[in-house]
């Protein structure tokens, strides 16, 4: 993903009805009616701004993400692999984590479990944003704990909806 889709030049193709499926195959099978995840976030969202970790190899991509998620109110922490972002987790748990796959040191379905195994199914909220698009794939993230997908490139716009489902941004944002 370069700097240019990340301010909104373009605009990536959804894999709609393979991320729908696994999500709902997932979500059916792994998570307990009524599980508070959301809506916990969403209440820190009333006590103050949301607190995100970025994690992504590409300091540009890190940058490019953290201007959207300030932009829409979001404090901001970046970690480069998934071995720096599980140390920001323990150091300061945030409320929403956008990760990527793809990375060196600790790939993102590695820090998913490692994430999970240490602080449970609900806490922080993780998105994955990745090229990786097969329903497999996606349906391996959300089975090892994210709760939502967004393929990369992404821009403001299409993250805001994303956040927006969460309920952490304004669906107009």
């Amino acid at each position: 993903m370069n700097a240019r889709a990340m301010r909104g030049g373009m605009r990536p193709a959804q894999p709609a009805e393979a991320a729908d499926a696994a999500r709902g195959q997932c979500r059916a099978a792994k998570r307990p009616e009524g599980a508070p995840a959301i809506e916990a976030v969403q209440g820190s969202r009333l006590q103050g701004a949301i607190h995100c970790l970025v994690v992504d190899e590409c300091r540009v991509v890190r940058e490019a993400v953290r201007r959207i998620l300030e932009g829409f109110g979001f404090t901001v922490r970046e970690a480069e692999d998934g071995e720096q972002a599980l140390a920001a987790c323990r150091a300061a748990l945030p409320d929403l984590v956008l990760l990527d796959w793809n990375m060196p040191v600790l790939d993102g379905i590695g820090f998913l479990r490692a994430a999970r195994a240490e602080h449970g199914m609900d806490r922080p909220l993780v998105m994955l944003c990745t090229i990786e698009n097969t329903a497999e794939r996606i349906l391996l993230a959300l089975r090892a704990g994210a709760q939502e997908y967004v393929m990369k490139p992404f821009d403001a716009e299409s993250l805001g909806g994303k956040l927006a489902q969460f309920g952490l941004t304004d669906a107009r944002a």
